[in-house]
């Protein structure tokens, strides 16, 4: 299987709770179509961090873009918005970011024009698929799970004497 490499998923939404619990779904579904579900549950709990902390302090109805880049290596989220506060990991841990950092193999902050990113990753490699059997057989193992092959034998008239003798020429 040839995975296409590159793979990328935008939206702009308003922070809501309940566009929060609908982005978590669409991202499970672009995770599911990547091949990616071992990665659903924890980027999308780091989505959710980083939406309620634009929705807790930048507030309610802010506009922001969530993005998705998948590299085929590496899988990429960032949340933008227009706050212009930069988030700060607590020392006392328990925050949201603390949270991202522990379901992430990196991330970190930018300020932009219009606000700040906040992004993480994580290491996602191409999925590999396995095949179920072998494509070409291998000797001697394949034989020994096949049932044998009975051939029956051709139905003919009893031998003659005449069957029997040599031909005469």
């Amino acid at each position: 299987m040839t995975v296409q490499l590159d793979r990328h998923y935008l939206v702009e939404l308003q922070v809501s709770a309940e566009r929060v619990s609908q982005l978590r779904r669409i991202i499970a579904a672009h995770l599911r179509h990547w091949s990616l579900e071992l990665h659903i549950r924890p980027v999308c709990r780091g989505v959710e961090e980083l939406l309620t902390n634009v929705q807790r302090h930048v507030g309610d109805d802010n506009n922001c873009v969530v993005e998705l880049r998948w590299s085929g290596r590496h899988l990429t989220v960032s949340v933008a918005d227009n706050g212009s506060e930069m988030p700060r990991l607590l020392s006392t841990g328990g925050g949201g970011l603390s949270r991202v950092m522990a379901l992430s193999d990196s991330w970190g902050t930018c300020r932009t024009a219009e606000g700040k990113v906040v992004w993480f990753t994580r290491y996602a490699k191409e999925p590999r698929t396995v095949e179920l059997l072998p494509s070409a057989p291998l000797p001697g193992v394949c034989e020994s799970l096949r049932p044998p092959v009975v051939v029956p034998e051709p139905v003919s008239e009893p031998a003659t004497a005449s069957d029997c003798a040599p031909a005469l020429v």
